[in-house]
Formats: structure tokens, C-alpha cells, sequence
């Protein structure tokens, strides 16, 4: 393969840095201890006799930069140490970045020379900028060349990073938004626990039931994804031009019908004490829900098995789809996390070192290790066939939620998600006017087309700087 040079000039280049700032990038934490561990080749120790032998060649080295820290970052490691193992031609050094916004950072300063990485990992909302950065080889080029069976994969994560139907990153952690609901709280307040609400209707009604005793019937984090993920889950897009597939985005839509409901929706809940405001930080929210506090919330699921191992000895866990409006279209969920680019201005060699790589990690076996120590979901169908994916599934049958509702949803532009090459800015614009709404200061119908327009405006700034 051609080690592509990249075609931005050094002004487009700067300027598409300055306009992708640093934003929320909130990142999956959830940890565990499982001690579970994809089988490996095992290395072989070298004959004496091959002493007078000609040096043999050196190992092609793969620098992957990620943002995976804690229990993740062991993972990562795991993986890596396992591949390395079982590969003498490739070695891969994983390389911690810091933050999706810190490591996107540092890529794009070194974009100019030869300082940066083979292979990064880049949130979601990062897709649109990697692609018009020119600074990547589309996977789709490995895939064609080896012929590489993608069937095997989720269809539904695969849409996400699929552009003109070609695929430019490999998924790599990918998870969504669920309801978490407590159901010792359900039962004292007279609702069935087995039946959690499925519409904003439902889930209004419930939290004001669950509200009593100094307890707040519902928490959700002011997370501009969660709002991304409702506009998905009615069938509607978030930006024109086909959520910016079918054309690049110009307009933000993030006030129309479908996010003025919304936003409604939750600020007459805020309104009459049965849902708490607890701010912007997940964890927050998560804490008062492991306390008791709360009996409804909304979080990744990526962060089950951690939910569920907090509540333990304290109350039960149940979980349920993301809510919708009642009589909303057809819809889902759109995947978050993050996938690998691999970067083309390095060598032909360490190019197909990495895709080397990126297909062992999605391997049915591997897949099966990563969700299970990490609570993301397997990317690879067949990861559920493994021994280990049952025997966690049966541990944490709220899983099976996730999972439904992942295959539930019905693909199109509105779930296959947005692009837009200034998302992380647009996600905080998003935030700020529902912390406006929530506090009163605005009408969420006020507050939103103000979003829109923000966003709009940021968009035909960003979209001047890669004509």
C-alpha cells in the first residue's frame, strides 16, 4: 500500500485544530477484577542451534496510542502482551495519551512529522475531523486488499464509522445509553419491577410515585450525548444533510420538535421535585443512584458491571431501553466510545503491522476478554459463542439489555449518527443550554435555537477551512 501524503496545507491543518477544541470527551471508567484472559500463541524460545544463523529481521513496531486508564488501561496491556506474544514480525507498544480530547491533541501536533503514532484510538464524535484530516488510510483499503470478512461484525457499530459505505476506523470500545432503575425502589413505591417505563410519559409518572422520604424519583447527568441519543431513539437527525452522511452537515437541528420535547420533558420533571438536577458529571449522578438516592438513571453500558457490583448487598439492579415519547417513530441507539485510525504517514510495513494487529483484536476470543473486563460490548457476533461472554452474561443478565437493544435498533442516517467535524463543541453548546433550561433561565425552546444556532455557525466555519 502507498504511504499516502497528507494533503492538508499547514494553515488547513492549523485551523482545523484550532476549531476541533478540547471538549467534554467523557470517556467510559467502568472497571472490574476479572481476571479473564484471551488464550495466546505461545512464544517459542529460540534453538541453539540457530546461533551461527543470520540475524534474523527486525519486528515491524507499531506505536497505538489510546486513552484507556485504570482496569482499561490493563487491559489494553493484556491484549497487547498476548498479540506480541503470538507475533514475531509485529510488535505493538501501546502508549497512554491521556484524555480522547489530550491524545487528538498531541496527533494533530504531530501531524507534520514523523513523531506521531501508527494507530490511535479517537472517540466517536472525532470520526468527521479524521477523515477530512486526510492524515489516515481508510480501513475499508486493508479490508478490500485481504479480503476480510466484516459480516462478522455488528452491523449496528459498524454504521457508525461507515462513510459511502466504505469503513475508515475499526470499532474498538463501543457501548450506549440505558435506564438503570432501582428495583427495592420500585416495589416500596407500589410499581411493578419487572415492568420499567419504556416512555417519557412512563418515566414522569414513575419518578413522581418514586418520589418520597427525601428521594428523588429520577437523576440524568447533563450530558450532551444522552440528548444525541434521544433525538436516535425517535428516528430523528440531529444535523441536515442526513446527520451530515448524505452531504456535509451545514445546519444543526437540535431545536426542533423532537429536542424541544425532550427538553420539556425533563425540565417538568426537574420542575416538581421528581427528577434532581445534579449537574454535568456522570459520576455524579451514578453516586446518588448507588446511594439510594435516586431511582432512575441514565448511564453508559459500559458502566454496568460496576452499577451492579455497587448496589450489591443494598438493592437490585434493573435495567431497560432508553425512553422515547410515546407514539415516537422507529428508532435506537446511536454506539459512543471510540475506534483505531491508522495513520499514513508511516511506512507501507508498519501500516500492515497494525491491521495485523486490529484483526486479532477482533477475534471471537479476544472480543469475549475485552467486554468482559471492560463492559463493552463485543464488536465480533461470534464473542458471544465464547464460554467466558455466556458464563459473564449469566453473572450479569442486566447485559442482555444492552445487547437487545443494540439489535433492536432499526439502521438509518438518524442512528447511524451524526458527524460533524466540531461535535465536541457543539456536544458542551448543547449542554450549556440545558443547564439553562433546567435552571429556569431560558425556555427550552429558547435555549435550543440558541444552540442551533451556535452550533450552525461553528460548523460553517469549520466546513470553509476543508473545501
Amino acid at each position: 500500500m502507498k504511504n499516502l501524503k497528507m494533503r492538508s496545507s499547514a494553515i488547513a491543518l492549523t485551523a482545523l485544530a484550532m476549531l476541533l477544541t478540547s471538549a467534554c470527551g467523557k470517556a467510559d471508567t467502568t472497571t472490574t477484577n476479572s481476571a479473564a484472559s484471551p488464550s495466546a500463541a505461545p512464544s517459542s524460545s529460540a534453538d541453539a542451534k540457530a546461533a551461527d544463523a543470520k540475524p534474523a529481521a527486525q519486528p515491524v513496531k507499531v506505536i497505538w496510542w489510546h486513552s484507556m486508564s485504570g482496569e482499561l488501561g490493563k487491559a489494553v496491556d493484556k491484549l497487547v502482551a498476548d498479540f506480541n506474544a503470538a507475533h514475531k514480525d509485529v510488535q505493538v507498544e501501546a502508549v497512554f495519551q491521556g484524555t480522547y480530547d489530550e491524545s487528538l491533541n498531541k496527533m494533530k501536533a504531530s501531524m507534520d512529522t514523523k513523531s506521531g503514532p501508527s494507530l490511535i484510538q479517537v472517540y466517536e464524535i472525532g470520526s468527521r475531523f479524521m477523515i477530512d484530516s486526510k492524515a489516515i488510510t481508510p480501513m475499508q483499503n486493508f479490508i478490500d486488499a485481504d479480503k476480510f470478512d466484516i459480516s462478522q461484525l455488528e452491523e449496528n457499530i459498524l454504521n457508525y464509522y461507515s462513510f459511502d459505505k466504505k469503513l475508515y476506523s475499526m470499532p474498538f470500545n463501543t457501548s450506549n445509553p440505558i435506564l438503570y432503575y432501582n428495583k427495592d425502589m420500585f416495589k416500596a413505591a407500589g410499581l411493578d419491577p419487572e415492568k420499567p417505563p419504556t416512555t417519557y410519559e412512563d418515566v414522569a409518572a414513575a419518578a413522581q410515585k418514586l418520589s418520597k422520604d427525601g428521594k428523588s424519583g429520577a437523576s440524568f447527568a447533563i450530558y450532551g450525548w444522552f440528548m444525541e441519543q434521544f433525538f436516535a431513539n425517535q428516528g430523528i437527525e440531529y444535523l441536515n444533510n442526513g446527520n451530515g452522511r448524505t452531504g456535509a452537515a451545514t445546519e444543526a437541528l437540535v431545536n426542533n420538535d423532537a429536542g424541544v420535547k425532550t427538553l420539556t420533558w425533563w425540565k417538568q420533571m426537574v420542575d416538581n421535585k421528581s427528577a434532581s438536577n445534579l449537574g454535568r458529571k456522570t459520576d455524579d449522578t451514578k453516586k446518588a443512584f448507588l446511594a439510594g438516592q435516586v431511582g432512575m438513571t441514565l448511564d453508559s453500558t459500559a458502566s454496568l458491571r460496576g452499577i451492579v457490583s455497587g448496589a450489591e448487598g443494598k438493592f437490585q439492579v434493573g435495567t431497560a431501553f432508553l425512553p422515547k415519547p410515546a407514539g415516537a417513530g422507529d428508532g435506537g441507539v446511536v454506539v459512543g466510545g471510540a475506534s483505531l485510525y491508522i495513520l499514513n504517514n508511516k511506512s507501507e510495513a508498519e501500516q500492515k503491522g497494525a491491521w495485523e494487529f486490529i484483526k486479532y483484536l477482533t477475534t471471537p476470543q479476544v472480543q469475549a476478554y475485552w467486554s468482559v473486563n471492560t463492559g463493552y460490548f463485543p464488536i465480533t457476533k461470534k464473542a458471544y459463542d465464547e464460554q467466558l461472554m455466556k458464563d459473564n452474561m449469566t453473572k450479569y443478565p442486566q447485559f442482555k439489555t444492552a445487547v437487545d437493544q443494540l439489535h433492536a435498533t432499526k439502521a438509518s442516517t438518524a442512528t447511524q449518527g451524526a458527524v460533524m467535524g466540531v461535535f465536541p463543541e457543539a456536544r458542551q453548546i448543547v449542554e450549556g443550554a440545558i443547564e439553562e433550561a433546567l435552571a429556569g433561565k431560558k425556555s427550552p425552546k429558547d435555549a435550543l435555537d440558541g444552540a442551533a444556532k451556535s452550533i450552525t455557525d461553528k460548523i460553517g466555519a469549520y466546513n470553509k477551512t476543508v473545501k
